[in-house]
């Protein structure tokens, strides 16, 4: 989930011109979507799905007698999206992470979207849980996403059952010099809230607490409490002026590259990851990402990437049809999986491709016990300043200090 560093949005629109209104394909037209041939479909998705997405885009225009058009936004998506919507301009179908969904609804950029119990039944429950806000479904999800620890199984063998463990070994692998890290976890000068967060929640911190409902609850902030100091103080052990296992020097620009240059045995990351792993021969290993000793279990966010349909886009009722009687197809979720390894929300896709990647059913397990990505509105104040109090943490600074300042930053930001 490389996903929180903002850019400049370079968007480059990929035409893909539909051919009559029959196909000839094994799906027919749908009867319930009307037959807008004046009109287009746009979808907006970042390059990788965009490849994925144009066969399936193309062949959907030729059943319902228009044009699609699939738009690559290389950067900041969500942002350029709620911009464009707010303007009355932007596509009607938009693939992103499932986190945006409370601030896209706040902004009134998406709608709901309706599927079938008997298609609900074909997905993870837990992808379903992530896509429902307010008790309503506003998107349809195919991947799933969370952390794991992956290690070079030549430098590490055994997978270490604690934090300590993972140190001690580390530490040994350096005075060997056999590598010059001991862990690979992104933390950069401005911190990363996603990937300390399964040592945040072993060393009992949490982020909201829950609604008798299940839902998250924003009047219940954990960052600042004392659960919190305490577990920003389990993390200074991990720090700079501690074991030296978390370092602001090791960032989303080089976590990977420096595990694939084997300076590192243990990468904390997620299925992106792989495929850099496998083009540099690493022989690898995935076990879920450990706590601290005598803490409780990591737990590691479990993201969900969806289709949505926005609120102004000018063929909502074809966008409506497309995600949900196309993105539900096995076909279309294995292709996108094709483009970039994330296993497959839709159960039918999931069991097609396991066979033949193992590493699937061992990220399933690391994140078995994960908690879903707070989508709530409120998780936008937390980013930024818990972020900066990871790092300063980690630089050395007092951690109840340090973490009160940040619970009250965001406290004045969810106000």
């Amino acid at each position: 989930m490389r996903i929180r560093t903002a850019g400049v949005a370079a968007v480059a629109a990929l035409a893909l011109a539909a051919a009559g209104c029959g196909s000839g394909s094994d799906k027919p037209a749908a009867s319930n979507s009307p037959k807008a041939a004046t009109g287009k479909l746009v979808i907006w998705a970042d390059d990788k799905r965009t490849a994925a997405l144009k066969p399936f885009a193309e062949k959907f225009g030729q059943e319902n007698g228009v044009t699609v058009q699939v738009q690559a936004v290389s950067k900041d998506l969500q942002t350029n999206f709620v911009t464009a919507a707010q303007q009355g301009g932007g596509p009607d179908v938009v693939v992103g992470a499932h986190d945006w969904i409370g601030n896209l609804v706040q902004n009134g950029a998406i709608d709901p979207v309706q599927l079938t119990a008997d298609q609900k039944s074909g997905f993870n429950p837990t992808a379903v849980k992530a896509v429902t806000f307010n008790g309503q479904l506003y998107g349809v999800p195919y991947a799933t996403e969370n952390l794991a620890l992956i290690r070079n199984t030549d430098l590490a063998p055994e997978a270490p059952k604690t934090v300590e463990d993972l140190v001690s070994a580390g530490k040994k692998l350096q005075s060997e010099k056999k590598a010059s890290e001991i862990l690979c976890l992104q933390v950069g000068q401005n911190g990363d809230a996603y990937h300390i967060y399964p040592f945040y929640s072993s060393a009992g911190g949490y982020l909201f607490g829950t609604a008798a409902n299940g839902d998250y609850d924003p009047k219940d902030l954990g960052v600042g409490k004392p659960e919190s100091i305490a577990a920003f103080k389990k993390i200074a052990t991990l720090g700079e002026k501690g074991a030296g296992a978390l370092k602001r020097s090791i960032s989303d620009a080089n976590s990977i590259s420096t595990f694939t240059a084997k300076k590192c045995a243990f990468l904390v990351s997620g299925p992106w990851a792989i495929s850099d792993a496998k083009k540099a021969g690493i022989k690898y290993d995935i076990s879920p990402v450990p706590g601290f000793a005598g803490g409780k279990e990591a737990q590691p966010f479990v993201g969900v990437q969806a289709f949505y349909v926005a609120a102004k886009g000018k063929n909502k009722a074809l966008a409506q049809e497309f995600v949900t009687n196309y993105v539900t197809t096995p076909d279309l979720a294995v292709a996108l999986y094709q483009a970039e390894p994330r296993p497959p929300a839709l159960t039918a896709a999931f069991d097609q491709v396991k066979g033949s990647d193992p590493d699937l059913e061992k990220f399933a397990q690391a994140g078995k016990n994960g908690q879903v990505l707070p989508a709530i509105p409120a998780m936008a104040a937390i980013w930024d300043p818990f972020g900066k109090a990871e790092s300063a943490v980690i630089a050395g600074q007092d951690p109840a200090r340090t973490v009160t300042a940040a619970g009250n930053t965001i406290a004045k930001q969810i106000k």
